[in-house]
């Protein structure tokens, strides 16, 4: 299908692209790999897009010593490609989760040109950012003509395609931490075949020391509505040993008390099963990471 005509505006600086979307009728155009299909379906049909492929501002990756976390933090700008953050060598060394959760997104194609805004704001339930954006506590810089502000991962995705952000707010830049050395990381998934989407996906993060579990972070996506903290499984591996056992035992409760998605894809029974297999994999090949 076609679209319905658009207005279509490419500014070349963030101020100006502020000034575009301050009156609230205006989309967003990123990488476009969401917001495009949907014109074309109709399923979204604005009267003004505001390209912001131009604004270099909006494209940088940096490390801050002195960053929204104790070791420092990784600013990512909100078009970086997920190539980009593939392949990083800064990323790969100083967050390499968010590294193996951007290579196994889509395809080359999808990869080239999808962006870390772009798809955190559109907040599908099956993508992968937000299981790795979660386990790593991530925070979103976001930005208005007026001001800024930054939340928490958790606090700006809200449900299924639906997030915090205010119609005349754009998505700035992503905020990880600087992985504490010594951090073992995974990020396991079951993709859709024909999309690559994850029927579920699950990030780990652990530390181990004297022999002990002390530290566990998961992230969940694919599984419910929107991509939550698996803190169940969090409390249960945290103090063992993270014997095969241990894995096992806290992998069970991955997908307790959750509202689990059916599809075509998937019953909501089966997405629960793999939620826990998927999470023992996780865990699993993190915990052989921090060793």
């Amino acid at each position: 299908m076609i679209p319905q005509n658009f207005e279509y505006s490419a500014p070349t600086s963030l101020k100006e692209a502020l000034a575009l979307i301050a009156k609230g009728d205006a989309k967003v155009l990123a990488g476009g790999m969401s917001l495009i299909p949907l014109m074309k379906l109709r399923l979204a049909a604005p009267e003004h897009v505001v390209d912001l492929s131009r604004i270099a501002d909006l494209k940088s990756v940096h490390e801050d010593g002195k960053g929204e976390f104790p070791g420092g933090a990784l600013h990512l700008g909100a078009l970086a490609t997920h190539f980009e953050i593939e392949s990083s060598a800064l990323v790969r060394s100083k967050c390499p989760l968010l590294a193996e959760v951007a290579s196994n997104i889509g395809d080359v194609q999808v990869r080239n040109v999808g962006t870390i805004g772009g798809s955190t704001a559109h907040a599908d339930p099956a993508a992968d950012y937000p299981a790795g954006l979660m386990a790593l506590e991530a925070k979103v810089h976001l930005t208005t003509a007026k001001g800024e502000r930054t939340l928490p991962i958790d606090q700006f995705i809200v449900d299924a395609l639906s997030t915090a952000l205010k119609p005349n707010e754009l998505v700035r830049e992503i905020i990880v931490p600087v992985e504490t050395r010594g951090t073992g990381f995974s990020y396991q998934k079951l993709a859709q075949p024909a999309s690559g989407f994850a029927v579920v996906g699950v990030a780990a993060r652990v530390r181990k020391s004297a022999g002990k579990v002390t530290f566990v972070r998961v992230g969940v996506t694919g599984l419910a509505g929107k991509a939550f903290r698996a803190t169940r499984v969090e409390k249960l591996l945290e103090g063992t040993s993270g014997s095969a056992a241990d894995i096992q035992k806290a992998a069970a409760q991955a997908a307790e008390g959750v509202d689990a998605n059916t599809d075509l894809h998937a019953s909501a029974d089966y997405r629960r099963q793999m939620t826990k297999v998927f999470t023992a994999r996780a865990l699993t090949q993190a915990l052989s990471r921090a060793d």
